[in-house]
């Protein structure tokens, strides 16, 4: 590396650079004695505006600033999964093993481990032709995650040497192409540049969920795979728990975590929590199918932006591969309050409430990389993102929250006089939507029930319902309900409270398969009618609601899913058996 130029001015996680003229935009830089790492965000004549992604105090001006030649860039290749990176990915394990609990400056250690041994079984032969995506082997990379070990993006040729089965290093050439005359030399690793979206042939509508096993979204709030997700809320109102239950429990093929501004006890919660729990029907942790990008609040500002784009094309890399990825990213307002940050330290014109002008721009840059694709080699592959908000005070209308709103395809509202009653999930079904519902009707009506359609519109009816007796009640009083509308409003209450309420805690309710949720929701639906009938003929609500079914329709969630049909067939029986038995005693 070359000198480039040299320290002129330092103003917080921002450098100004003279005499920089072989600098280019988005250049990786060296800044300072010590190396450490910055990223060219601007060029002003012969003066380079750079963001460190490291702390800066102590550096002088008159300090060098050396350009690396290449863009800031993510390394590929099996080690990814299990395994935690800050911001720029370096692992953090062995930043402690090199410099103990406080990370020194300027460490720059590879991203994957260069003395650990893979076994390659090949999947073409000699002589083959291959192109960007193409699949020359693979590595078992974690006991789930079968690792297709992919030619780049842009390489392409005649396939003159593939390495026979046996152990390699990511280092270790494992394939030559020859293109044009040109020799290329393939390993089991390649980097890609974070800010440039990895290439596919098309994308694919999205027309199949992404299961979540949990009832309020799979029911009233889907997401597709390959969609986009934002969940605002204000402080204590659940998203990073509801983020880390989406980590265990979606059934997406690999989880990425990106912790952009998060708190350090809760990110250590986090790892603590995954490195105990098992993957969903296996005996294997929950690690083995995910990556952790860590870039707590205390660490330097400016790594945030850093720590979403490495989080993002990890996800694409595993999305080329035919995998489905649910990325997780909390928060972007954090995320936003580095580019206000930023634009400030740079004297750039500020937007509403201070952020910069372009912050739509670079929020609509990520979401866009989401997406159910075909890949290049033909597989479908999927990169669905869930982007949490913290917006101050809980004001939905800050610029964070307002942006996300035009880019994404479902929002769920977390509400904080929810979270304040212990109703967890607090998604709020009437601020609450999606955009997916009409696409995925089919799959619903053909994987679930057919009627299931019907029934979600039903209970969300009746929630919707709820809130205009509720309206009615705070003005006249409740005395002017008549006995069908306070059955409404007790419905209601079974759907919240027996239905929507999921304890993220609970060993068994914690996760609810499709079924389970369908046959639950229709339950209670079926004793709304059998009830209506029975008010109409007379029965005082307050004798059906004496009725021991009921309780028994609230326990159905706590009971396994092994034991569920045959309670839910019971459950239905004396449902109507019950029923009959009252209006029977009241004809009498």
């Amino acid at each position: 590396m070359l000198v480039k130029g040299t320290i002129s001015r330092v103003a917080g996680p921002f450098v100004t650079a003279k005499n920089a003229t072989g600098l280019r935009m988005y250049e990786l830089v060296r800044v300072g004695e010590e190396g450490i790492i910055g990223e060219v965000i601007g060029l002003s004549g012969d003066n380079a505006f750079i963001q460190v992604y490291e702390e800066t105090a102590g550096l002088k001006p008159g300090e060098p600033v050396e350009g690396t030649g290449r863009p800031l860039s993510v390394e590929l290749g099996p080690g990814l999964a299990g395994c935690m990176f800050d911001g720029i990915q370096r692992p953090l394990h062995i930043l402690q093993d090199m410099a103990g609990f406080f990370i020194r400056r300027g460490l720059t250690p590879n991203a994957l481990d260069r003395g650990r041994k893979w076994f390659f079984q090949r999947a073409v032969k000699p002589w083959s032709k291959v192109s960007g995506g193409s699949v020359l082997g693979y590595v078992d990379e974690t006991p789930v995650v079968k690792h297709k070990v992919l030619v780049p993006p842009d390489v392409g040729g005649v396939l003159e040497y593939i390495a026979p089965e046996g152990e390699y290093s990511v280092e270790d050439v494992i394939a030559e192409l020859r293109r044009d005359g040109e020799k290329i030399r393939l390993k089991l690793i390649h980097s890609w540049p974070v800010r440039k979206p990895r290439p596919y042939k098309y994308k694919i509508p999205p027309d199949i969920p992404l299961k979540t096993g949990q009832r309020v979204i799979d029911t009233f709030f889907p997401v597709a795979r390959g969609g986009t997700v934002a969940i605002p809320g204000g402080f204590g109102t659940g998203k990073t728990v509801l983020q880390h239950t989406l980590a265990k429990f979606a059934d997406a093929d690999i989880a990425i975590f990106v912790g952009c501004g998060e708190r350090g006890n809760e990110m250590a919660g986090l790892i603590d929590e995954i490195s105990k729990l098992k993957i969903p029907g296996t005996d294997y942790p929950l690690m083995n199918r995910t990556v952790l990008i860590v870039n707590t609040s205390n660490m330097p500002i400016a790594a945030r932006e850093a720590s979403v784009y490495t989080g993002i094309t990890i996800a694409e890399y595993y999305r080329d591969m035919g995998y489905d990825v649910l990325l997780m990213a909390d928060s972007t307002s954090r995320w936003a309050e580095a580019l206000r940050e930023v634009c400030g330290r740079l004297e750039e014109m500020p937007g509403e409430e201070g952020y910069p002008a372009y912050l739509a721009t670079r929020l609509a840059e990520f979401y866009s990389r989401a997406g159910r694709v075909v890949t290049l080699n033909g597989e479908e592959g999927s990169v669905t993102v869930v982007g949490a908000v913290s917006p101050p005070g809980g004001d939905f209308s800050e610029p964070v929250t307002q942006t996300s709103l035009r880019l994404i395809k479902v929002f769920w509202a977390l509400d904080f006089s929810l979270a304040h009653r212990r109703h967890f999930p607090a998604i709020n079904w009437l601020r609450s939507y999606s955009m997916y519902l009409d696409s995925m009707r089919s799959w619903y009506e053909r994987q679930v029930a057919p009627d299931w359609v019907k029934v979600r519109e039903e209970a969300m009816s009746i929630l919707r319902e709820e809130e205009e007796l509720r309206e009615l009640i705070a003005l006249l009083g409740p005395e002017v309900l008549t006995e069908t509308q306070k059955l409404t409003l007790e419905i209601a209450r079974m759907v919240r409270e027996y239905f929507l309420r999921q304890s993220a805690f609970h060993p068994i309710d914690s996760y609810c398969p499709l079924d389970k949720t369908y046959h639950m929701l229709r339950l209670i639906l079926k004793l709304r009618e059998k009830m209506s009938i029975a008010v109409e003929k007379g029965v005082s609500l307050a004798e059906l609601l004496k009725m021991p079914i009921i309780e028994e329709i609230a326990r159905m969630k706590i009971i396994p899913y092994d034991e569920f049909k045959k309670s839910i067939e019971r459950v239905e029986y004396e449902v109507d058996r019950l029923l009959e038995k009252v209006i029977g005693r009241e004809k009498g």
